[in-house]
């Protein structure tokens, strides 16, 4: 259903066609175009607000403002702000936008995403310092009042005081590893001076009784002063806390918050999880994140961002490694490979949600579930449609996340010519989800191109994997005949460099948009995608080569090398490789091929090799035989038992060896393994088979 829209000019700054905005909306009338509605006209939505229904501002600047009024006026429905203005209105090209604000202003109607699973953090403040004595112990000070406190001192010892009072513990020594996440940190540390600082009750005996003076008031032995007298055990006496010869100096506890002072944080992730805190040495830094850091107390949800299907992940088969392209994009460490289990796994607490595993996982085994495709291809296709509909042409989707592309984007259309009047920007979560499969599905909808917007705000890897994955795209397209750049990646901080790419970028031909939805079965949706480009492509091809490492592609087989062991069908996780029932033979479906590269690292013989491309004839989805072999059967019994070419290659390796120079030894060798123990027995007894019997 409909939700009432409420439209403003922004002071007249804007040429907004109300009559124009009615039709494309199917309104019935036109909409009434306000110029101050955060102002002047706040009776008017007073009105809307008090009529109950569902409300659509187009305005997110004064959201606040509106938010609060709707409270106030006790507004039964449901508000949601779109911004017509940054992306539309202020433009060089204003006048023509009227079909992308309709278009912007349907996606309020589409209903909201199904829910998804949610990650829990329960966090009860416990808060580990880590760090150099003197900043470590200040900051315990000061946060002691407000969370229970620990202290890791690492460094060098001295230079610091311990508390008269025992207001926390404190520990010593050197930082050796720090996992976790929120509510759930465990850190590990050598304790690496001779006096534990838990035991230790500060008495200052082991002080007096130094000669060196080699301990202060920090507790702790500077063992370069030390010359080993001992005189300060002696001191300590039954406390003992001073063991120069301790045996178990490993020690570990957990937190639920860690604050690093080190030089070099402890956890060198792109993005560490939450929780933990490492402003360095910079003492503003330091003030920032220590007053961020007492909000995280308490109970906390985020959406579990990814959906992982172990029976088409292309990881590993019999701890051999294949895919890896999650591992390597994932900048939080939360995907981790498990050989033993020929997996990866998930720790959806260290996941932020940034979508690049499912956007190169060449079998979608790995899924974005917040949001899903079919979801963000609801949102393409509706905006598509409802653009089409009003009039525009050759629609352009700038993709760009809701942080420092939507910031680049507005400051584009208050300093600079805004966005043309036919590209039309999509906020999505992360950009780094964003794959081929979506790609491609926009282009299918009736996109002209698609460009994702990165504002030097992303990781490096999360850059070169989206060039990878618009290269693709970027090449299958081509080799069917559609003309002009239809994919790329803006790399972009600052509103000239963003302006010089969209106004200057062409305009391709748009196809007949297609009716079906996208799903979230990757490999299904692509197939639904590839086969509307074929039908509509200019150039009607079986073949199109694609770059190394894309997710589509045949496996070439050395015939003069490959034996017929059928080791790579045993290892492909997609059932691309096949044996056959009554004959040796190999066969390939290339659909369903991911060029996971485990069927090249299995071949003992090195016969295989991948060969990236798309086969678009029904050859694709049918097996072929790649390799077959003869039946060699048992020249005794004439039971097949092996191929030829198995038979061939022991007898080439054996024939010339001394213990097969007997020619009823090398005769065994073309026998099934009943055979041979018989046949041994029957000629006395040949030890050598009790060793190498076997098919």
């Amino acid at each position: 259903m409909a939700k009432d829209k409420l439209v403003c000019n922004c002071n007249r700054t804007m040429p907004l066609d109300a009559a124009a905005l009615g039709r494309a909306l199917q309104l019935g009338k036109a909409p009434p175009v306000h110029s101050e509605l955060c102002r002047g006209q706040r009776s008017a939505f007073e009105a809307a607000v008090k009529k109950g229904g569902d409300l659509v501002v187009a305005c997110t600047q004064e959201a606040p403002l509106f938010s609060e009024l709707h409270a106030q006026w006790k507004g039964e429905g449901a508000i949601q702000f779109a911004n017509i203005r940054e992306t539309a209105g202020w433009s060089a090209q204003a006048r023509g936008a009227t079909p992308k604000i309709a278009a912007l202003l349907a996606l309020a109607d589409l209903p909201e995403p199904e829910p998804v699973p949610l990650v829990a953090y329960r966090s009860g403040g416990s808060l580990l310092i880590i760090g150099p004595g003197a900043a470590a112990l200040e900051w315990a000070d000061r946060l002691s009042g407000e969370l229970p406190v620990s202290v890791l001192v690492t460094g060098d010892a001295g230079h610091h005081e311990l508390p008269v009072v025992r207001d926390y513990p404190v520990f010593s020594g050197r930082a050796r590893a720090l996992t976790g996440y929120l509510g759930a940190f465990r850190a590990e540390w050598e304790q690496a001076n001779p006096i534990d600082l838990e035991v230790c009750t500060r008495c200052n005996a082991c002080i007096r009784a130094c000669p060196e003076a080699a301990i202060d008031f920090s507790y702790q032995i500077d063992l370069a002063k030390c010359r080993a007298h001992r005189e300060c055990v002696t001191a300590c006496g039954a406390i003992g806390a001073i063991d120069f010869e301790r045996r178990e100096t490993t020690r570990s506890e957990t937190f639920d918050l860690v604050f690093d002072l080190s030089r070099e944080p402890l956890i060198r992730s792109p993005q560490p999880p939450q929780g933990y805190f490492a402003p360095g040495r910079d003492p503003l830094e330091q003030a920032l994140a220590a007053r961020e850091i007492t909000r995280y107390v308490g109970e906390f949800e985020k959406p579990r961002y990814v959906e992982y299907r172990e029976s088409v992940c292309a990881h590993a088969r019999s701890g051999i490694t294949g895919c890896t392209k999650c591992i390597d994009v994932c900048s939080t460490l939360a995907i981790a490979s498990d050989l033993d289990a020929n997996r990866v796994t998930v720790e959806s607490h260290l996941c932020m949600g940034c979508g690049g595993c499912a956007a190169v996982c060449p079998s979608g085994a790995m899924g974005y579930a917040y949001p899903r495709v079919p979801d963000m291809g609801a949102r393409v296709k509706a905006l598509l449609r409802v653009y089409r509909e009003a009039g525009g042409e050759t629609p352009c989707l700038l993709l760009h996340n809701a942080t420092g592309g939507r910031e680049l984007v507005s400051r584009l259309a208050r300093r600079g010519k805004g966005l043309p009047a036919n590209w039309i920007p999509l906020e999505v979560h992360h950009v780094a989800s964003i794959g081929i499969d979506l790609m491609l599905g926009a282009v299918a909808f009736g996109a002209a191109s698609v460009s994702i917007l990165a504002a030097r705000s992303e990781q490096a890897a999360y850059r070169e994997a989206l060039e990878r994955q618009t290269g693709y795209a970027q090449a299958i397209v081509a080799g069917l005949g559609l003309e002009g750049a239809r994919f790329g990646l803006i790399v972009a901080d600052d509103v000239a460099t963003l302006e010089k790419a969209v106004w200057s970028a062409g305009s391709p031909r748009t196809l007949s948009p297609a009716t079906f939805n996208l799903a979230n079965e990757k490999r299904a949706t692509l197939d639904f995608v590839l086969d509307h480009l074929l039908r509509h492509a200019p150039r009607h091809t079986e073949e199109v080569p694609l770059p190394a490492g894309a997710p589509y592609g045949a496996v070439v087989v050395d015939k003069e090398k490959c034996t017929m062991c059928l080791a790579c069908v045993g290892a492909c996780p997609e059932g691309a490789l096949l044996d056959a029932r009554d004959k040796p033979q190999l066969r390939f479906i290339e659909r369903n091929c991911v060029q996971c590269g485990l069927c090249e690292k299995t071949c003992p013989e090195s016969a295989i090799a991948l060969l990236p491309r798309l086969l678009l004839s029904g050859a694709a989805t049918r097996p072929v035989v790649v390799n077959e072999d003869a039946i060699f059967a048992c020249v005794r019994c004439g039971k097949p038992f092996a191929t030829q070419r198995i038979i061939d290659n022991v007898l080439g390796k054996l024939g010339s060896h001394s213990m097969f120079q007997d020619p009823r030894a090398l005769a065994r060798l073309r026998m099934c393994q009943d055979c041979r123990v018989v046949d041994m027995f029957e000629q006395g007894g040949d030890s050598i088979f009790n060793v190498t019997g076997g098919g």
